[in-house]
């Protein structure tokens, strides 16, 4: 018990090796923020401060961290509101040249380098081979495309 008490740092070293751990486990950012608490409490003890002081400056900094800090690194890796463009999500809005006369029934075109199948949306005319076409929404493997000048939809 001698050694753990000439030696305070190493407790909080380890104890910020276990929140790492958790946080390895959880990925919220929470556990990490504390273990950087832990850090700072064992550079109080590499200093020489008392027990109270290194608890006290562990606290602190962890609090900075969690209300500083987490909200910015969360934001950046957690990000879940933005379409990352992945998936055929993503296609939606965009341009696409027609292959085939696109009625309200069939079609093909051209769209981010695949043909697709397609088919006008609900009211929307014909288009024909070579006309640029906007992605309305995907239904299945079919592509709902309107005409690109087609005043009713832009």
């Amino acid at each position: 018990m001698q050694w753990l008490n000439d030696n305070e740092w190493l407790a909080w070293v380890g104890l910020a090796l276990i929140l790492a751990a958790f946080e390895a486990a959880t990925v919220t950012f929470v556990f990490l923020m504390l273990a950087g608490g832990a850090l700072a409490g064992a550079l109080a003890a590499i200093l020489g401060a008392n027990g109270a002081v290194q608890v006290i400056t562990a606290v602190v900094v962890a609090a900075v961290l969690l209300a500083l800090i987490r909200p910015v690194v969360r934001s950046r890796f957690m990000d879940s509101e933005t379409n990352h463009g992945i998936g055929a999500p993503s296609l939606v809005g965009r341009s696409a040249r027609v292959l085939e006369p696109v009625t309200e029934y069939d079609g093909r075109i051209k769209l981010g380098g695949e043909t697709w199948s397609a088919r006008v949306a609900q009211g929307g005319r014909r288009c024909e081979p070579g006309e640029d076409v906007r992605v309305l929404s995907i239904d299945g493997a079919t592509a709902i495309v309107v005409a690109s000048g087609d005043p009713t939809t832009d």
